[in-house]
């Protein structure tokens, strides 16, 4: 009697085990697209030639800069936005002192782009130009947190000279860039636009533009910089508002955000 009543115990524990088993492994396989994207994306799974299986998800079709978004259903603009986004993946950049600077500094820079009217997504351009240090300087010339040229930075209020160069100053930079990018849109009326304009310059971004016939900044034709330059601006925005989908955790952001050896600490 004994033995039938553990063999019945047995084969019920047997049964709740399997259950639970199953039950784990239905779950697992329904999870929403964004969450396998977001561990694919972290852990570099995802190859280009996945794109088809992504570019739907709510989480792809929502990445944008300043709301305007990418013209979904070309292969190669999606598949270029894909490959930046991994590329700026906890697996590909250590980003801990980026987090701590954007922490930081963001949060003023995005204070005064609104007194201006500027969309907050432009605070990113000093993430990318500059990596939030001051005192670089371009061998063009270009230097400070938004890399402004002497002349444009003379142009636009900032004073510039063998004793003082404002470009250096976080927000007296930061209202002169918001002066420049103002300026930009009255030219372009398209903030992309005006982000690339921000790069290679008005003069040159018209000049491709009236080339080609063209003025969607993702299906321009332009220099490697300035046509990876939007993708930049969207992958950092990316992992800075949503760091946790790109494979960075708490513990470790706060452990080494004061690791002035990190490699994010110079330009991305």
């Amino acid at each position: 009697m004994i033995k039938k009543q553990l063999l019945c115990c047995s084969a019920v524990l047997l049964l709740v085990l399997l259950s639970k088993l199953y039950s784990y492994n239905v779950a697992a396989s329904t999870d929403a697209p964004d969450a396998l994207l977001h561990d694919s994306l972290s852990q570099g799974e995802w190859l280009l030639e996945d794109i088809s299986n992504i570019r739907n998800t709510p989480y792809f079709t929502s990445l944008n800069f300043a709301d305007e978004t990418l013209p979904l259903g070309d292969k190669r603009i999606e598949k270029k936005m894909l490959k930046h986004l991994k590329e700026y993946s906890f697996a590909k950049r250590r980003s801990h002192l980026l987090h701590h600077k954007a922490l930081k500094t963001l949060p003023r820079v995005a204070a005064i782009l609104r007194q201006h009217g500027i969309p907050e997504d432009f605070k990113y351009i000093p993430l990318v130009e500059s990596g939030f240090t001051s005192g670089t300087t371009s061998h063009r010339g270009a230097s400070g947190y938004w890399q402004f040229m002497p002349n444009t930075a003379k142009a636009f209020g900032l004073r510039v000279d063998s004793l003082v160069d404002e470009r250096q100053n976080v927000e007296k930079s930061t209202v002169a860039a918001a002066k420049y990018i103002k300026a930009l849109y009255r030219e372009f009326n398209s903030w992309t636009l005006v982000a690339a304009a921000f790069n290679v310059g008005e003069g040159n971004l018209l000049r491709a533009i009236s080339r080609q016939n063209e003025d969607n900044y993702f299906r321009l034709k332009l220099n490697q910089e300035t046509g990876n330059y939007v993708y930049k601006l969207i992958s950092v925005k990316e992992i800075i508002e949503h760091p946790h989908r790109h494979g960075y955790r708490t513990n470790t952001l706060l452990a080494d955000a004061t690791d002035d050896n990190s490699p994010d600490s110079r330009k991305l």
